[in-house]
């Protein structure tokens, strides 16, 4: 089976910060730096964070319902009064009255508000799934557009490259067309591939402005220098390499799964939660309170007086009608939770979805790029071998032209296939639900800066 990390995500994070200084590195910045820069800039992830502390208020709120409320309330009035009463001339009074009370309620028995209880504790488990599932979309947003950025540098590396060398070819066709040695064919071809090779350029080039802009998304500034996948390291295998071991691990420990299970446990508590709004109450009233008056402005003598209370009781309460409002809240709650349901299973769906399309995507990969490695290599001897002949007369420019595009188009390939297979290897550790600070750790082991990049 698949090891579950035990710690949160939140921790492996804040273990990753540690490593390093958060100053930019003196080579440039790695995958670690940049994902630094996400952690303080991206706004998704800020959203994703205050609806966490958001949602963690709910348990509090719940707790409230089952606790003691106390309250406090009083006057302090003055009265001024003119009356007239039999056999007495009209006077004017004025009366001064004051009165507080404190009151006590405590819940002895109100089962929808231990529901509620119930349906928030599970609504802040809910809600760290959530959290804990943008954690994981942080890391592989980062990766891929970190990735996106240096397939696109490197794109436009190999296009160079092969402007370079149809443009020497053409320079050849264009000589050997001088001396009567070459067709003009061979002149057209070549400048026909030259501008082919200078079409590549510009895509390539305007294929990086998209990537930068993707990661300007996230971390508002894009480096101009960044650590890129050294060519002489091999992408390890999913471990275990067994596909069903991690379907099984996605369908249990995916977050959105975990998220839409406790989903549909909370649905469940806010459907006893609405049923009983029909049940009858029960709660503990105490009071204390004191009052004073200096008069009377309806009674023709005067006095003043001064009381206390003190009170102490059950209150009882039997909901009887809400204009069928409770029957509606009961059928709407109950709706709620067949749609969580129906949620959960596209969750548990879905996620073995990711796990089977990611494993293929590594798996299949590492095939391609052995494959493309093996293309390069036969492709470079196809083109040093196509330069040799046709200074021998043996082939022609055209043959010259194809061996070189079909090398670029190979070492082209052979970059996009080695980002692509080590981000689905994070993809699939994010279905199983063990994507970590960790893993972001050991792919940025596999970079290296420029200055001490292995040559290709």
């Amino acid at each position: 089976m698949l090891k579950t990390s035990s710690s949160s995500l939140k921790i492996s994070i804040l273990a990753a910060l540690l490593i390093g200084t958060s100053s930019l590195s003196a080579h440039g910045e790695d995958l670690l730096d940049v994902y630094r820069l996400a952690l303080r800039n991206d706004p998704t992830f800020e959203v994703a964070r205050y609806t966490l502390k958001a949602a963690s208020e709910k348990y509090p709120q719940a707790l409230a319902g089952l606790l003691p409320t106390v309250s406090v309330n009083g006057a302090n009035n003055v009265t001024r009064a003119q009356n007239e009463f039999s056999n007495t001339v009209a006077s004017e009074r004025q009366v001064h009255a004051w009165n507080w009370t404190l009151q006590l309620i405590q819940p002895l028995f109100r089962v929808q508000n231990l529901y509620a209880y119930d349906e928030a504790q599970l609504s802040v488990v809910q809600a760290q799934a959530q959290y804990n599932l943008a954690e994981q979309e942080m890391i592989l947003r980062v990766t891929q557009a970190y990735f996106g950025v240096l397939t696109s540098r490197e794109s436009i590396k190999v296009a160079e490259a092969e402007l370079a060398a149809t443009e020497e070819q053409l320079e050849l066709a264009k000589r050997g067309f001088e001396k009567g040695i070459a067709a003009i064919t061979d002149v057209r071809d070549g400048q026909s591939r030259a501008d082919l090779a200078r079409s590549h350029l510009v895509t390539a080039r305007n294929d990086l402005d998209g990537m930068n802009a993707e990661l300007a998304k996230i971390v508002d500034e894009v480096p101009d220098r960044l650590a890129a996948l050294d060519p002489a390291v091999s992408i390890p295998s999913p471990q275990p390499n067994d596909q069903k071991i991690w379907i099984s691990q996605a369908r249990d420990n995916n977050p959105a799964v975990r998220a839409a299970q406790s989903g549909l446990l909370a649905a469940e508590a806010a459907v006893g939660k609405t049923r009983a709004e029909h049940a009858p109450t029960l709660d503990l009233v105490a009071s204390y309170g004191e009052n004073y008056s200096s008069g009377s402005t309806t009674l023709s003598t005067d006095y003043a007086w001064r009381g206390q209370s003190k009170q102490i009781g059950i209150q009882f309460n039997v909901p009887l009608f809400a204009g069928g409002g409770t029957n509606s809240r009961v059928t709407e709650a109950i709706a709620n939770k067949y749609r969580a349901g129906a949620e959960l299973e596209v969750a548990h769906r879905q996620s073995a979805t990711d796990a089977r399309q990611a494993f293929a995507g590594v798996v299949n990969g590492l095939s391609q790029i052995a494959a493309l490695k093996s293309s390069v290599e036969s492709s470079q001897s196809a083109v040093d071998g196509s330069h040799d002949g046709y200074k021998l007369g043996v082939y022609s420019n055209i043959d010259v032209l194809n061996a070189e595009q079909q090398l670029h188009t190979a070492k082209r390939d052979l970059v996009k296939a080695r980002y692509e297979t080590l981000f689905q290897a994070l993809k699939l550790k994010a279905a199983a639900g063990i994507l970590s600070a960790d893993d972001l750790i050991a792919a940025n082991a596999l970079l290296v800066h420029e200055q001490t990049k292995t040559a290709p």
